[in-house]
């Protein structure tokens, strides 16, 4: 269950879509092949999009839709998703909770597979709990996800079973709903009782205007969910999970005919209940006017505001809302361009700002705007952000800016284009989804591709600059205020408040575009020789050695059609720097590679690179210090023109390093407040053995940090660039772009020098220990369980330790999660590391009631003493198999797993060839070996306790 998507300030605050539904901002188009390309100027009329023909969309008798596409990416794969148009909102009084405990149930017991068999069968199918196999709860939907292997016939099919069991046959026993209501009440724990909850239910009338969303959170209320009758959540399930509220989607690499008869087969005899209840489209109300909420809570680390003004929702179903979503596109980039751009004055007004037009809840879209203000300084943050709406409102933006906008605008459209044969199939369902759940159109990426390639130039400037005035307004208007209860006296009523809003931006003057008409590049660098060339013909790739002592590894691969990555590092970092310069290393690279190019400042440069596919960075890290980014083919060369300049001509910009310092020292400012950040500091200090190096920075090591240290330490470890490894993994040829490697980076400044890293000592400590820390009002605790040690690295060993790893997290789900019902989501960490010196760690962490810390804690060690002692079951075994076989797969297809790869085989000096074997080792795991890696590797000699508790009653 994907944490049942409730409804969470950080959502509110800043519109991220992974939430519920209800700050879904409205996205530019999900990539979707089709055959030929569609001419597309012509139809602006407001003519009804097309939908893709790749797509086959049918209705069953008993009113079951489906969507089927066939789609090789991942190979062997498919996407199998169930759909309701059911949610928390429907909910009677006594169901409130339901829905999502609805969800929960589906997966303990269902005609085909009683109790926790589904799980179980999935696991041992290469399916992994959590990861893969997961659902969510909403407002207006309820949705299942399956992600299955295609190359088993037997596996595939019975995934339509599943989601049939899911839409019409979940059993509600009810010694199965007992034993789950302790894990929702868990999952309630973890995702509340926390200022962000209590905070929610002051704002949450206000912002939705005491609508049926503000009374129907999808976790409910923790009374029902305790006491509720079973015929009460089965009432749900009869009234709503019926086949003409339900959508089933199939996209994978499979016979798409296959497929619609296997859904014919398993969901035609579902029925539509007798007397079906309408369901019901609720709404946000509106108001005149504007209504004003400020709220405070004792554990709230931040101070924030956000003014949203609701506008009727439109969908994206015609040419005419197509072109709309575009100008809507380029209005929120460039107004939150400007408002980036303010965040790199020496003294930045908020902390974050931002203003966008997008979609919201309740059948609403809004124009959001959220400035995170520093302590004391909320009237500075509310009148910046206002005020460029205001100039955005009142000048409307340049000729220049709106150039860039289109550009980049086209060039992400291009990029999805052209990636058009290799876009995932979940990207598709989650297209499809909204097409059923919210009527948006779904035309395929040819014809969006060629629609905005046509009309983009018929976009005016001025049709952008009237959006301003006609999404800010003081009607239908929430302003919402947050922070802590330290804060309280400092903050305004309602009538200053709103006179803040009403005033900002009265003086404001035209906007300027700062531009650079230089070119990136001014004195072209002397090219050095491959003086060597190795290639490896099982993994197929090829290092070049240039005549300054750079190393490439190039991996020419066909898994994007557009991209191009780039990791290079050498051994350093700030384990080099002196204890009393480390602040200012550790914020060398952040600094430098947010200061600019040569003549250019950030702002110059970001304008400069408008319209290309690149991104290019420098870092330096406790061992090492590098450059990583990536490319189009198509930007390549200026991918590598900026690695060149991050070597030899760093910018030092003393705005920046201002910036940086003001906003981290505003962070830290209340970061004591929250018990999470005060339980993870604690943790890491203690894991690090109280090093001030691996600990959150304080106030007073930052006022001793400076920017010619920081300058000075960059410029030390990026003068030489003898001994550095590159690694390429893309779309190129690598003969092609050999010149351009031994111009760019051959020309990098070599003095010879080689130094390496310094192992500083820094590690978990030995012994047993345990640390409690008593932060909080809430009735919720913390635990983290780590045992550690030296290790000997390699890959016989690694793979122990990754089969322990998974098969105590599947013990521990099945104990504390199922069986104890103390948990809602635990989990197992395993770290280890050939350098500086072998080490590992293995952390088992949970949340739970504070009452059952102790036997939370027992049960674990319990359950690891099982495995020491008669080893783990050999089903497990074969879970662990068949999950880490199915994610090897996928991943060797992929170019983000070989850059890591590469780049992690040069560093440990392994064979880089391992990696086909990777799948045929795990045979090495078995009853056997990985009982003798529980009583190696979970030694309680070296274990640490580390448990959060609320606060001492005083």
């Amino acid at each position: 269950m994907n944490l049942n998507r409730k409804l969470s300030l950080a959502a509110i605050a800043l519109f991220v879509t992974a939430t519920c539904s209800f700050a879904q901002v409205k996205k530019k188009p999900v990539p979707s092949p089709r055959s030929k390309p569609v001419a597309a100027a012509i139809q602006l009329k407001g003519d009804l999009l097309p939908v893709d023909p790749n797509v086959i969309i049918g209705k069953l008798p008993n009113g079951l839709t489906y969507y089927i596409r066939k789609n090789t990416e991942p190979k062997n794969r498919a996407e199998l998703y169930l759909v309701n148009k059911a949610g928390s909102v429907l909910e009677t009084d006594p169901q409130q909770g339901l829905a999502h405990f609805t969800e929960h149930m589906a997966f303990n017991g269902t005609r085909d597979f009683p109790k926790n068999e589904l799980v179980s069968y999935l696991q041992k199918a290469g399916v992994k709990f959590g990861a893969d196999l997961n659902a969510y709860t909403s407002f207006d939907e309820t949705v299942y996800q399956l992600p299955l292997p295609t190359d088993s016939t037997k596996v595939f099919e019975k995934g339509f079973d599943i989601l049939a069991d899911w839409a019409g046959h979940v059993t509600f026993d009810p010694k199965e709903i007992d034993a789950e209501r302790g894990v929702v009440l868990e999952e309630e724990r973890l995702r509340g009782k926390n200022a962000q909850e209590r905070l929610q239910h002051q704002i949450l009338p206000v912002l939705l205007n005491n609508s049926r969303y503000a009374a129907r959170l999808p976790i409910g209320k923790e009374d029902i969910l305790k006491t509720f009758k079973p015929e009460t959540i089965k009432s749900f399930y009869h009234d709503w999970y019926r086949p003409d509220l339900q959508a089933v989607i199939a996209v994978g690499d499979f016979d798409p005919k296959h497929v619609e008869q296997l859904i014919k087969d398993n969901f035609s005899d579902l029925k539509n209940p007798a007397g079906e209840k309408p369901r019901t489209q609720y709404s946000v109300p509106t108001t005149p006017g504007t209504q004003v909420k400020i709220a405070t809570d004792k554990e709230f680390p931040y101070t924030l505001a956000e003014i949203i003004v609701r506008h009727p929702e439109t969908k994206m179903r015609t040419t005419a809302d197509y072109l709309q979503g575009m100008r809507n596109d380029i209005f929120n980039q460039m107004l939150n361009a400007r408002l980036s751009e303010l965040t790199q004055k020496a003294n930045p007004p908020f902390l974050f700002g931002r203003a966008s037009y997008g979609g919201f809840i309740g059948h609403q879209d809004a124009f959001t705007s959220i400035a995170v203000a520093k302590p004391g300084e909320l009237e500075t943050a509310i009148k910046a952000v206002v005020a460029e709406t205001e100039r955005a409102r009142k000048f409307g933006f340049t000729e220049t800016e709106f150039e860039r906008a289109k550009q980049d605008a086209l060039t992400q459209m291009e990029n999805a284009y052209k990636e058009r044969d290799k876009t995932k199939s979940v990207r598709f369902v989650q297209e499809y989804q909204q097409n059923f759940l919210q009527g948006e159109a779904i035309p395929g990426i040819e014809y969006e591709y060629n629609f905005y390639k046509d009309n983009i130039g018929r976009i005016k400037l001025s049709e952008i600059n009237a959006l301003a005035g006609k999404y800010i307004s003081d009607k239908n208007r929430a302003v919402i205020v947050e922070a802590p209860d330290k804060e309280k006296d400092k903050l305004p009523n309602e009538k200053t408040l709103l006179e803040w809003i009403s005033t900002a931006g009265k003086d404001v003057k035209p906007y300027v575009d700062n531009v650079s008409n230089k070119p990136l590049l001014e004195k072209e660098p002397t090219a050095g020789k491959t003086v060597s060339i190795d290639k490896d013909t099982a993994i197929m790739t090829t290092t070049l050695t240039l005549s300054n002592g750079v190393k490439v590894i190039l991996k020419p691969t066909t898994f994007k059609n557009d991209q191009i990555l780039i990791n290079g590092y050498h051994f350093g970092g700030t384990s080099l720097a002196s204890d009393e310069d480390f602040t200012s290393a550790n914020l060398a690279a952040g600094i430098i590679g947010s200061s600019g190019l040569a003549d250019f400042n950030e702002i110059q440069l970001e304008k400069m690179l408008s319209g290309k596919n690149v991104s290019i960075s420098p870092y330096i890290r406790e061992l090492s210090e590098g450059i990583n980014g990536s490319s189009s083919p198509k930007d390549f060369e200026t991918a590598l023109q900026l690695v060149y300049l991050y070597f030899t001509q760093p910018r030092k910009d003393p705005d920046i390093w201002q910036s940086n310092i003001t906003q981290t020292k505003s962070l830290l400012a209340n970061r004591s407040l929250d018990p999470t950040s005060v339980f993870q500091d604690t943790v890491s200090s203690t894991l690090s053995n109280h090093n001030f190096r691996r600990m959150v920075t304080t106030v007073d090591r930052l006022n001793s940090a400076s920017l010619d240290k920081a300058y000075s330490f960059y410029k030390q470890r990026f003068s030489d660039a003898n001994g550095f490894t590159f690694v390429l993994v893309g779309s190129f040829d690598a003969e092609k772009i050999k010149p351009l490697l031994e111009k760019y980076l051959g020309g990098l400044p070599s003095s010879g020098g080689n130094k390496t890293y310094k192992d500083l000592g820094i590690h978990i400590p030995a012994g047993q220990l345990t640390k409690e820390v008593h932060k909080g009002i809430g009735d919720k605790s913390s635990v983290q369980l780590v045992f550690s040690g030296p290790y000997d690295y390699s890959e016989a060993n690694n793979i122990q330790v990754d089969a322990l790893e998974e098969v105590l997290n599947i013990k521990l789900i099945e104990r504390l999660r199922e069986k104890e019902g103390g948990v809602y989501a635990p989990g197992v960490r395993a770290n280890y590391s050939k350098l500086p010196s072998g080490r590992y760690s293995i952390s088992v962490y949970f949340g739970c009631a504070p009452a059952n810390v102790d036997k939370l804690i027992a049960a674990t060690l319990d359950e690891i003493n099982k495995i020491k002692n008669d080893g783990p079951e050999a089903v497990d075994i074969q879970k662990f198999k068949a999950e880490t076989t199915r994610s090897i797969e996928v991943q060797l297809k992929e170019n983000s797993f070989w850059e890591g790869h590469l780049t992690a085989s040069s560093q440990n000096q392994s064979n880089p060839d391992d990696a086909l074997k990777s799948i045929a080792n795990l045979d090495q795991a078995t009853v056997s070996t990985v009982k003798d890696a529980a009583n190696k590797y979970l030694n309680e000699s070296n274990f640490i306790k580390l448990i959060l508790l609320p606060e001492k009653a005083k």
